[in-house]
């Protein structure tokens, strides 16, 4: 019996977010229609929290009464795989599934290349437009008649992931919560307006201390009380929607396999990507039948190592476009329970974190879709 939770494509998961809220909005963009059903609004504010896992929340709700409180009464949604920002993001904004939008994880090759597009941090090199070029969910909704505000961080405006993933929104620079609160409300009041607000502070409190650290606990708390302070702030006909863009899993020293100590592992692999929990695995020519057998040795159930089309298969992307295929690993590594496969020659800073996410079990795959 698998141990991990199929993205729920064309129901409930991040990237039918938005071709929901435009279908409550009286402008519709789907086609066919997402089976995500919103009540109908003048107004949507879609607040997203990035980390902010469904069983996270749960487990926690003593620290967030507010959104705890509606979790119970209503039913997740999933991130899609892997479940990591760049991909989640780009999946909400897009509307698409990883396949079709090509931001495949937080690194993934460059075709051609032997180089990584770190997804983040972009690389000048790599034109967004090109990397991604399919019209935004944003885009579309205007062009239905409705409107598009993005409120985010103003280092963000111009970033390699925002022209990708959010393009045809209009763009409000906020770097304080009371800033992007106003930024909402005021955009809130035309009427047939989706305004996408996000915050990243409780995401990077997870990987630098932990999720139920005392820090991440404190964290939680504070985003509560920013979604509760939104819903009072806004006009009652307009709706508030917290989502989040995947949960995490804390990996302890214990259970990290490190590939520079492994010599097997390096065998037959020309380029290591993806991240720590979910790894695209780029290999030398020949080489993909003896990589997942020296994988699956090493790994044994720690892991599932399996092939590109296994996992294309599995429908873990959706349907793959052709210039999206070779982004993808040749061979793919999705961690079970707290592993992480680390390089830290490759990625140092990786290997500092405590708290993880990027696999396909419930407590990185599940998120809240709230509505109040």
């Amino acid at each position: 019996m698998s141990r991990f939770l199929q993205p729920a494509y064309g129901d409930r998961s991040i990237g039918d977010v938005v071709p929901a809220v435009a279908t409550a909005l009286g402008a519709p963009i789907g086609e066919p229609p997402t089976g995500l059903e919103l009540p109908p609004a003048p107004a949507y504010v879609v607040f997203l929290v990035d980390g902010l896992g469904a069983r996270q929340l749960e487990r926690h709700a003593h620290a967030a009464p507010f959104l705890a409180g509606q979790l119970a009464e209503q039913e997740p949604g999933t991130a899609g795989v892997p479940s990591t920002t760049a991909t989640s993001l780009t999946s909400l904004g897009t509307g698409l599934m990883p396949g079709a939008h090509g931001l495949v994880g937080f690194t993934s090759r460059v075709p051609g290349t032997d180089r990584l597009l770190n997804a983040l941090m972009w690389d000048k090199d790599v034109d967004p437009l090109e990397w991604q070029p399919n019209p935004t969910a944003f885009t579309r909704l205007r062009e239905a008649g409705g409107c598009a505000t993005v409120v985010n961080k103003r280092e963000f405006a111009r970033s390699g992931l925002t022209v990708a993933a959010h393009r045809g929104a209009e763009y409000v620079g906020a770097d304080k919560v009371g800033e992007r609160i106003a930024a909402a409300v005021a955009s809130s009041a035309e009427r047939g307006s989706l305004i996408y607000l996000y915050d990243g502070d409780l995401d990077w409190t997870g990987h630098r201390y932990g999720v139920a650290s005392h820090q991440w606990l404190q964290q939680l708390a504070m985003i509560d009380a920013e979604a509760e302070q939104l819903r009072e702030t806004l006009p009652a006909s307009v709706r508030l929607l917290v989502v989040a863009d995947h949960g995490m899993v804390d990996s302890p020293a214990s259970s990290r396999v490190d590939v520079d100590d492994v010599a097997e592992l390096r065998a037959g692999v020309a380029l290591l990507g993806g991240e720590a929990r979910f790894r695209h695995l780029y290999c030398h020519g020949g080489a993909v039948d003896d990589v997942v057998a020296a994988w699956t040795e090493v790994l044994g159930d720690r892991a599932e190592v399996m092939t590109r089309a296994t996992a294309i298969g599995r429908g873990w992307f959706g349907p793959v476009s052709p210039s999206v295929l070779p982004r993808l690993g040749d061979v793919v590594v999705a961690c079970h329970d707290d592993v992480a496969v680390l390089s830290t020659s490759a990625f140092p800073y990786e290997a500092t974190l405590v708290g993880l996410h990027g696999s396909l079990t419930p407590a990185e795959m599940l998120i809240p879709v709230l509505v109040s």
